[in-house]
């Protein structure tokens, strides 16, 4: 099983192309079962594991799948023919649950296996399964899968959201593409990956309203035809390597990214001390050299804090001046990287969904192991400043969400490589 190998102390400098994002990719790809013809997305992150899954799922439904070296993904659903999702290829990934609205809508049935992937809490299908028996599919759960059925097409309806849920309101999106008659999903999600979705599905000729706020209007219409998209930029890599500029007190920019998307992230590293430039499509952090100061961080859905960069915050933290503190309010596990970061010598301490963080002038290598995608981030950004080498174990749930990260933090300066 590989495992990354990182050699701390190094102030890195330099500029990183940032991909597109796999949170909207993933949504996008399965949208492509919508359309009876041929799509063309460009800037997938195609090295991504969650990406190849799914472009695994589509072609086993029969799609056509052409991946390429440019990072473009060309799907033809026009002969699809198994609405099913089985459990071998949806047991790594829980975004494959979005394969739920488009074959339901499109064919009138859809057995999805329930999902997995990073165990970062509770995240149920509940809402995906009301969703769908409201615009009049019979939805059952049985022998592990979700099994849904509708006589013609689905009909529109007046959806209200328990809670905020980017899967729940992207599949009923989907669903709500072809059905009959108007949808409007209320307390919608307003992810910059919601949004893209919502534009990637009017470019094929949906009539959606209202991506990017918290009400969402869609016209039902018959069919949607082909075309064209490039997937927006991952803002939570482009944090990330941000973030890695900060904790090893260098200077990074990122290439290729909407800068909005980052707001609160860059509220919050300037709080940390880093002088923090901003252009059309790049933005660069700059420490000039000093410790970062800690910051207070509280997770919530967009447009606040994102809960997939808490784990990097808290990196930054133990080896900030001061005491900081990190309320996770979205995913009830997701601080099982704190006790990995401790063997590096962190001085954490965990109350309920809050963890109290004392900056230490320094870590110390040791083996740790990645517990889910953004936490094995985290270790990464602590190794990079740990004196030793730091061995980082069952990396594959990095190779999930970060496109050739040894590569491009080497490009940075940093002394770090994989290992089989």
């Amino acid at each position: 099983m590989d495992k990354l190998l990182v050699k701390g102390g190094r102030r890195l400098d330099g500029t990183v192309q940032i991909s597109g994002a796999k949170n909207a990719a993933l949504p996008i790809l399965a949208g492509c079962l919508l359309v009876d013809g041929t799509v063309r997305v460009s800037n997938v992150p195609t090295a991504l594991r969650d990406v190849a899954t799914t472009n695994q799922l589509l072609a086993h439904m029969g799609a056509g799948v052409t991946v390429g070296n440019d990072g473009t993904v060309v799907v033809d659903a026009a002969s699809v023919s198994e609405c099913v999702a089985p459990y071998e290829l949806v047991k790594t990934m829980r975004a494959s649950i979005l394969v739920l609205g488009p074959l339901l809508a499109r064919f009138g049935s859809a057995d999805v296996s329930l999902p997995g992937g990073c165990a970062i809490g509770e995240r149920p299908v509940d809402l995906h399964v009301s969703g769908m028996r409201q615009f009049g599919a019979d939805v059952r759960i049985e022998n592990g899968f979700i099994k849904a059925r509708v006589n013609g097409r689905l009909k529109g309806a007046r959806i209200v959201l328990e809670t905020v849920t980017v899967t729940g309101t992207e599949n009923l999106m989907m669903a709500a593409c072809l059905a009959d008659g108007t949808t409007v999903i209320e307390n919608a999600a307003r992810e910059p990956e919601v949004t893209d979705l919502a534009c990637f599905l009017n470019a094929l000729g949906a009539r959606i309203v209202g991506a990017g706020t918290d009400t969402l209007l869609i016209e039902g219409v018959a069919r949607l035809h082909g075309g064209s998209y490039a997937v927006v930029p991952d803002r939570i890599e482009a944090g990330t390597y941000l973030v890695a500029g900060a904790i090893t007190q260098g200077r990074v920019r990122v290439n290729g990214v909407v800068p909005g998307h980052l707001d609160a992230i860059l509220a919050k590293l300037r709080d940390a001390g880093a002088l923090i430039s901003v252009g059309e499509d790049w933005v660069e952090c700059d420490m000039r050299g000093s410790r970062p100061k800690a910051v207070d961080i509280r997770t919530a859905p967009y447009p606040a804090f994102p809960t997939d960069m808490q784990a990097q915050f808290a990196a930054l933290n133990t080896v900030a001046d001061g005491v900081s503190t990190i309320v996770e309010t979205i995913f009830e596990n997701r601080f099982m990287h704190m006790d990995e970061m401790r063997r590096l010598g962190a001085e954490i301490r965990i109350e309920g969904n809050t963890a109290i963080i004392r900056g230490v002038t320094g870590l110390t290598a040791a083996p740790v192991m990645a517990t889910d995608l953004r936490a094995s981030a985290s270790l990464v950004l602590a190794a990079l400043v740990a004196d030793g080498w730091t061995r980082i174990e069952r990396i594959y749930h990095i190779d999930r969400g970060y496109e050739r990260i040894e590569s491009k933090l080497q490009g940075l300066g940093a002394e770090i490589r994989r290992e089989s």
